[in-house]
């Protein structure tokens, strides 16, 4: 058993808050047992203000908000998945970039963002991440405190070859960190999250974040830990700034294949 913690958070446009409840976090869900700690998409600066962001998005290498957390990573012996942070790319453009971040603060994996989330929903916000951000083109997996964890981030949720890819690597969990909109949330973040678990037999872990935010937008909430079989074992409705606690059993992924072995079941699909 793997106990983890996930914060959902409304994080804003300033870093050195952001930063300072992210090490405060660290610190409970040391305090609470945990072995590795979970965070939303964006955790050190969430700002649909692309030329207010600019000045606070820089190389990982000086970035405060990582520094803070591998700083306190390291503190405290705990284990972090940084959902994502916005960092200077190179070339013009950003990326949304996970870190997991191990129990002696250094960087144990990376990933960038696959999919951009480019969209015009009905209730009227438009969306255009690809004109800021490029997108990463590597499937990333790292093993820590809940055997080999795949890495993804929100909008990636909605592509299953990618999902299929993790699968296939035998992935025991899957992270979807995420600043849902509440239209698409309520709509299809709960549906998604379960069968994504049920298609690659593992646990899916989504840290989101919640609420109204700095820079207008809202957010869906509902930080998710969801088993193999499809079942919510944790739902964090829409407080913020808050942590959930979940209890990881890995022989209940050994369980379930045994059941449905799905992943052994799949055949290529020629089109």
């Amino acid at each position: 058993m793997t106990r983890v913690a996930l914060f959902q958070s409304t994080t804003g446009i300033d870093p050195s808050r952001n930063a300072a409840a992210l090490v405060e976090a660290i610190g409970s869900a040391t305090g609470g047992g945990a072995q590795m700690l979970f965070t939303p998409e964006m955790s050190g600066l969430l700002d649909r203000d692309r030329k207010r962001a600019a000045g606070n998005i820089v190389h990982e290498s000086s970035d405060p908000v990582l520094a803070a957390v591998k700083n306190e990573a390291a503190k405290r012996g705990l284990w972090v998945h940084l959902g994502s942070l916005a960092v200077d790319a190179g070339e013009g453009k950003w990326a949304n970039r996970s870190f997991v971040i191990n129990e002696t603060g250094d960087i144990a994996a990376r990933y960038d963002k696959m999919h951009m989330f480019d969209v015009d929903l009905d209730s009227g916000e438009s969306w255009r991440e690809s004109n800021a951000y490029q997108p990463g083109d590597k499937v990333v997996t790292v093993d820590c405190p809940v055997g080999k964890l795949g890495l993804t981030i929100c909008y990636d949720l909605r592509f299953p070859a990618l999902y299929e890819a993790l699968g296939r690597l035998g992935c025991d969990a899957i992270a979807t960190p995420a600043a849902f909109t509440v239209p698409t949330g309520k709509a299809h973040w709960h549906v998604m999250q379960r069968a994504r678990a049920i298609e690659a037999s593992a646990f899916v872990i989504a840290a989101a974040q919640s609420g109204k935010h700095e820079d207008g937008r809202e957010t869906y909430g509902h930080s998710l830990v969801v088993d193999p079989w499809g079942e919510v074992i944790l739902d964090m409705g829409e407080g913020s700034g808050e942590l959930g606690f979940a209890e990881i059993d890995r022989s209940r992924i050994e369980t379930v294949r045994a059941q449905v072995p799905s992943l052994a079941n799949r055949r290529e699909i020629a089109i």
